[in-house]
């Protein structure tokens, strides 16, 4: 997850209106004239409460303040949190087809739950103990004797990374929560939520005790609500691992669209105008060249012959000219005219010219063979060029679509028409592997087990969450009441001691002189193990090593080691091997070993979830020497998450990835 803009309009310590890009990286975000209530603002926006106590982070008064914050959550999806500050709000998605933004909800209930749920936000309390790093969490920005005792044990072993429900936010950024006191109560809230709390004696310990027994009511109830929502978590987080079950088969999907669209475009013979043997054509286009040849020979060889035999036949006389022709037609005229001068038997001489008339109508006859020999002689040479015509006709409707694909895929010969068309036929036997890869994968046991568990899993979170959202929309946190509790019990025994009251200590500390700093190693470890889903100790061990290095930077080589108990208290080892316990270091080494507990969990969290880290004023007080090392502290975190540093300081702009002014 990693914050992508943030806009505002009339918001307090930005400019009076504007857009400010946010990418990746170690960013630093220079404010204006005052510091930006950037941490702040942002969990008024991801957490609101519905109450509208975002409308402190206004400018002014005279008009109402907007912002909006675009996320992409763990899902890769992107978000847009709209709010006028103090009013209403919305939730909007990024449809990743369209690129328009589709409205999610306008309930704030709803919209806080979905980001939980979908987007992979962690807990209010997560969030802002661990991602928001602001001067007032200090150890020496905290009352001595503030919360000592760490509530670990309401940290869950076992809620997902990211797949959290519906959960109840706490104070910090915002006005701080009241509850209904009475009279004779006295405890005053400033600064964040768990920030600096001053517990005076209780003026009225009836009505006090009354509240007293209010607070056990609601711990209570928060607790019966808490459970359901562990449930919830551990659902989602059944959710969560199913659906990277099914996700499995995105990448091998994506490999099938891929290779679908490659083979799609890959072009085809018919889009290209040619027949869909083309390749057959193209491989036997040298014996249909061949071919041709041996026929245009054969050809050619009989039409010599037949002008060579054209040239040796000679020329037919005309018929007029042929002597015996006429001799024929003479003496058959002569005898049939001679019959009239003859009156007995000379008249037979008439019969005669039948054998002189046969004998023209012969020599008539062999001049028709003549010119009809002479004439098919000639048909001949018409006949040769038909003949070629067909062959030259059947060469080209073979030989035309080969001529036509060596322009399209500009070769110079046949053979290489082939490599071009055979690609696609790669493809398809690709798309064809892939697919079946696809369809056994999907048939597996696993996948279809998990895609029949998937929808009653939903169904299941859809009645705890009925059941949390009939119990109310807002429920305050565990912890956030069990503190109220405390701190109204101490009142409580104040006003009952007043010798404790007057020394200024808190009840329970008769004699033991100051109190040593409050040890954050509880919290920060607890939520980080609640964070990760995992326990406590395999936390430690994966923190040690590391938070050793910040730490003995920090200090110049004074502290070698860090070792933490099974409750998470921390004890140091000094550079002479002296061990001691970390509330009773000066008040700067233990803000320096908070720093590098910090940043140790940033950093090792960051490995399987991305959340962004938002520094606020927190270097304030620390020794210049060593803000360049915690520079480049942050820029190597800007390397694993985005890290957002809102500071005015020029020395961190010079590591940064980049600047924005706000």
């Amino acid at each position: 997850m990693h914050f992508v803009e943030v806009a505002v309009q009339n918001v307090r310590g930005f400019s009076p209106a504007g857009r400010f890009a946010l990418k990746t990286g170690y960013l630093v975000l220079k404010p204006p004239a005052e510091m930006t209530p950037l941490a702040g603002l942002a969990l008024a926006l991801l957490y609101a409460d519905g109450r509208g106590g975002d409308s402190s982070f206004a400018a002014s008064s005279q008009k109402p303040g907007k912002a909006a914050l675009t996320l992409t959550g763990q899902d890769s999806v992107t978000y847009r949190v709209l709010r006028e500050l103090g009013g209403g709000g919305s939730l909007h998605r990024l449809n990743p087809t369209t690129k328009q933004p589709e409205l999610v909800t306008q309930d704030t209930a709803e919209a806080n739950q979905f980001l939980r749920g979908q987007a992979g936000l962690p807990p209010r309390t997560t969030f802002e103990q661990l991602f928001c790093l602001q001067a007032a969490q200090l150890p020496s920005r905290r009352p001595r004797g503030a919360g000592r005792q760490a509530t670990t044990s309401g940290l869950r072993q076992g809620s997902s990374p990211g797949m959290h429900g519906l959960h109840s936010p706490s104070s910090a950024g915002m006005p701080a929560l009241r509850t209904q006191s009475s009279p004779g109560m006295a405890i005053s809230a400033s600064g964040l939520g768990g920030g600096p709390m001053t517990v005076m004696p209780a003026s009225d310990i009836p009505a006090a005790e009354a509240k007293v027994r209010e607070l056990e009511k609601e711990l209570l109830f928060c607790k019966e609500v808490d459970n359901l929502q562990f449930e919830v978590d551990g659902l989602n987080s059944q959710v969560f691992d199913l659906e990277s079950k099914l996700r499995g088969t995105d990448g091998l999907k994506a490999k099938v669209r891929e290779a679908e669209a490659a083979w799609t475009a890959e072009p085809t013979p018919e889009s290209l105008g040619l027949p869909q043997d083309i390749v057959a054509r193209a491989e036997r286009y040298s014996r249909t060249l061949a071919r041709r040849d041996d026929a245009l020979a054969r050809l050619n060889s009989e039409r010599e012959v037949a002008e060579e035999e054209a040239k040796r036949l000679p020329d037919v006389e005309p018929l007029v000219r042929s002597r015996n022709f006429w001799l024929g037609v003479g003496g058959g005229v002569a005898c049939f005219i001679a019959s009239f001068f003859f009156t007995t038997w000379g008249r037979y001489v008439a019969l005669l010219d039948i054998p002189a008339f046969g004998f023209a109508a012969m020599v008539a006859l062999r001049y028709v063979d003549e010119l009809q020999y002479k004439d098919k002689l000639g048909r001949r040479g018409e006949m040769f060029a038909v003949r070629e015509k067909k062959i030259l006709e059947e060469f080209e409707a073979e030989a035309a679509p080969v001529r036509r694909a060596l322009e399209v895929f500009d070769v110079d010969t046949p053979k290489e028409i082939a490599p071009r068309l055979q690609r696609r036929e790669q493809l398809g036997s690709e798309v064809a592997q892939l697919r079946a890869q696809l369809v056994t994968l999907e048939k597996h046991p696993e996948f279809v087990e998990a895609a029949e568990q998937l929808p009653v899993l939903r169904q299941q979170i859809e009645l705890l969450n009925a059941k949390i959202a009939e119990k109310g929309s807002f429920v305050r946190d565990v912890r956030e009441v069990e503190r109220e509790l405390s701190r109204l019990k101490e009142s409580i025994a104040l006003a009952r001691n007043p010798q404790l009251a007057a020394m200024g200590m808190p009840a329970g500390t008769e004699g033991t002189g100051m109190e040593p700093l409050e040890d954050p190693s509880p919290m920060l470890i607890g939520l980080a193990s609640d964070l990760l889903a995992t326990d406590m100790h395999t936390v430690m061990g994966s923190l040690r090593e590391r938070c050793v290095q910040y730490f003995s930077a920090l200090t110049e080589r004074r502290y070698v080691g860090v070792e933490w108990d099974k409750e998470g208290r921390a004890m140091v080892v000094g550079a002479s091997g002296r061990r001691m316990p970390v509330g009773e270091l000066p008040p700067r080494e233990v803000d320096l070993f908070f720093l590098s507990l910090r940043l140790t969990v940033v950093e090792k969290v960051s490995i399987r979830v991305k959340l962004p880290l938002i520094v606020e004023d927190a270097l304030v007080g620390v020794d210049e020497a060593r803000l360049p090392l915690l520079g480049r502290m942050l820029k190597h975190l800007g390397s694993l998450t985005q890290v957002l540093h809102v500071t005015p300081s020029a020395g961190f702009a010079q590591v940064s990835d980049g600047t924005v002014n706000l």
